[in-house]
């Protein structure tokens, strides 16, 4: 091997980036709420609140049921 490869293929090993590791806790995507343009309500545990301009709906009895207006 001459020494111009040696010296290229070391330099070139320090510029490289390890390869990512499928870590599924880095890459877990949580939905909190559904947007939607037309909001209303599923059940009668579901309130209505208008917050920062946009309409939210809350539910105490099922979380799914969480929109915002937008």
């Amino acid at each position: 091997m001459s020494l111009l490869s040696q010296f290229t293929k070391t330099a070139f090993q320090q510029f490289t980036r390890p390869v990512a590791i499928n870590n599924p806790s880095i890459f877990t995507l949580v939905r909190t709420m559904k947007v939607r343009s037309s909001v209303k309500k599923m059940c009668d545990g579901c309130t209505t609140v208008r917050r920062r301009g946009k309409l939210f709906v809350t539910c105490s009895k099922n979380k799914k049921h969480k929109q915002r207006q937008g």
